[in-house]
This record gives C-alpha cells, structure tokens and sequence, in this order.
C-alpha cells in the first residue's frame, strides 16, 4: 500500500511542474487607424501648368494615417529552461472600405523558438532593416507622411528598403543596450541559391540619451538569360539620435544602389525633432532623396516637410493632425504617398484622424 502511494505522491509533485512547462498565451491585437485627408495636384486629367500646378483637390478617407491598420493573433508556449515557441499570424485592414489589405496574413506570418540566446522565426515577416529603422524615422514609418521605407509612388524616386521578405529565417538578439539580428529570404529559385535571395543585417545601441544604428541589406534579382546581368539592390542605412529631456532629436540616411540598372544610385536623408508635453506630441521632419547615373528620364531629387501633433486621449486612443508638403525638381510630378500617385510637381495634405490600439 505504501508503493502506491508514494507514486501518487510523485505523480502530484509532478503535475503542476509539468503544467507550468505547458503555459501558453494567446492574445489578438491590432491597430484601427483612420482619418480624412485633403491634397491638391491630384486631377488626373488636367495638365500641369508653368507653375507645376496640375490642379484638382481631392477629399479622401484614408486607413492608417499614423500606423498602417491591422490586426493579428499572437502566441507562447513555455518550454522549460528558459525556451519558448512564438507564433504570430497579422494582416492588414482597410478601414475606408472595409477590406482586407492584400492577403489575410501578409504582413506576418511566422513561427518560432524564443530563449536566453535570442529569437529565431520561420514565415514571412518584417526583415532586420525594417525592424531597426523604424527606431530613428521621426513619424514612425506613417503613412501620412513618411518617405523612411521608400520614397514618392509618383515618378523615379522610389528608392527605399524592403519591409518583409517572404520565404524569411531571422534571428534577433539582444545584450544590455544593443539590439542586432539578420534575416534571409531564401530565393526558391533552381537556377542558383543565390537567384532571388534576399539578406538583411542590422543593429542598435541605446545608451542613456544616445541612440545609434547601422543596417545592410542586399535583394537579388533572378537571373533572365545566361547573358544578362541580374538586377541586384544593396541598401544601407546609418542613423543617430538624442534624448535631451522633452526633446528627441533625429538625423540618419539611406544610400541604395542598383548594380542592373547602370550604376544607379539614390541617397535618401532624413531628420526630425519630437517634443513630448504631457499628453501632447510635436514632431517636425524633412526628407530629401538625391539620385545620381539615372539615364533617360531626369529623377525628381524630391524634398518632403512634414508637421505633426498628436493627443492622446488615453494609452491606447490618439488623435492626430499632419500637414505636409512634397516638391520635385527637374519638371518631375510628385506624391505625398508612398502609394497613391500625384501629377504636379508639388503637392500638399493635410491628414486628421485616430488611433486605437487593443
């Protein structure tokens, strides 16, 4: 009779520590974003004068106007020792017509292993640049209005990094200050490993009111012909920042170069002042991208000014007000959107809107 009891004694020391091994967490989340914008120069149809006027303001809804909307389902398994297994699935919504944006998950779509040594994931997700440049772009990749990730969908300027990769391995580590990590996205091509890869490396240190980072990324083209060279993009980034009370200060720049198309080259700079007041936020930024060995068509070397405040009504609830104004040089149209052409060679919006974060 002792025997089995001492088993059953075992047994129920047993099930709880086994049971804290199997914790798990679940949780949905997501960002809702919308606002009303109004531009200038956006009359498709209309010719652009000696000014650079195209004419034609245009009243818009618009989704995400300070962070893209979305939502996504997240997740944690305790594995003992440390070890965890992640998972995140996250799409994109359209809140203007309540839609998804592109596939249900394409903006992540991963799983993996979480430990003292760092993260490692498998899927599709946000790459090693986007995760580190995100840190030291003065508007936070938004929307309305940042040229951090690329530049103006009008015209030859849109010269930037890559957000996501497809077919992704990444690893993220982190030690005191410094955070670092690389992504791959395999290029699944049979014609070469090498055909269609894509490699992204980076790194940031914060330390007290100084913050700094360097990122490199490389996307491979696939190979056409035997002959032909294949169209290969570098990408690099350096940027700073500084921390002086209600003050944060932010300069860094991009140079992206495109060996296939003749030596093209595109340098894009940024910088930015943020000053925080209670629940109010200021920011103020400036982006230029300058081009060089551009054949046929001159490239725009466009300039945007940027202004924003924000309220925040509560953690979660913000309201946000942004103006800016985009100008191209060279006869060239220009956009404010990363996205959504313009056909003057200025152009001008104002964005109001708000944000809930769950």
């Amino acid at each position: 009779m002792k025997h089995p009891a001492l088993a059953l004694a075992i047994l129920a020391a047993l099930i709880p520590v086994r049971a804290a091994y199997a914790q798990s967490t679940t949780q949905i989340y997501g960002i809702i974003d919308a606002g009303v914008e109004v531009v200038d120069n956006a009359r498709v149809d209309s010719r652009v004068d000696a000014s650079g006027r195209a004419g034609g303001s245009l009243f818009k809804v618009v989704s995400g106007g300070k962070n893209t909307s979305r939502w996504g389902i997240r997740g944690s398994e305790e594995l003992g020792g440390g070890l965890k297994a992640v998972w995140n699935l996250e799409g994109g919504l359209l809140m203007d017509v309540g839609a998804s944006d592109g596939a249900v998950f394409k903006r992540q779509a991963y799983v993996g292993l979480d430990g003292a040594l760092g993260r490692i994931v498998i899927g599709r997700s946000f790459t090693t640049t986007y995760e580190t440049v995100i840190k030291f772009d003065p508007l936070g990749f938004a929307p309305n209005y940042s040229w951090a990730t690329g530049g103006s969908a009008t015209g030859p300027s849109k010269y930037g990094m890559t957000t996501q990769f497809d077919n992704l391995v990444k690893y993220t580590g982190k030690t005191g200050g410094f955070t670092y990590g690389a992504s791959v996205g395999l290029g699944e091509q049979s014609t070469g490993n090498r055909d269609g890869r894509k490699i992204a490396l980076g790194g940031s240190w914060f330390g007290g009111p100084v913050g700094l980072m360097a990122t490199w990324e490389r996307v491979n083209g696939s190979m056409p012909t035997l002959s032909a060279a294949r169209d290969d993009t570098t990408a690099w980034h350096l940027a700073a920042s500084y921390q002086s009370g209600d003050w944060r200060h932010i300069a860094g720049m991009r140079a992206y170069d495109n060996r296939g198309a003749a030596g093209l080259r595109a340098n894009t700079y940024w910088g930015g002042i943020i000053r925080t007041i209670d629940a109010v936020t200021l920011t103020g930024a400036v982006y230029h991208i300058d081009t060089r060995n551009r054949t046929a068509v001159p490239d725009a070397n466009p300039t945007l000014l940027v202004l924003r405040a924000m309220y925040a009504l509560s953690p979660r609830t913000v309201l946000y007000l942004s103006a800016a104004r985009a100008r191209a040089g060279d006869g060239q149209t220009i956009s404010l959107s990363r996205d959504d052409e313009g056909y003057g060679s200025t152009q001008r919006g104002v964005t109001a809107g708000i944000q809930h974060r769950f």
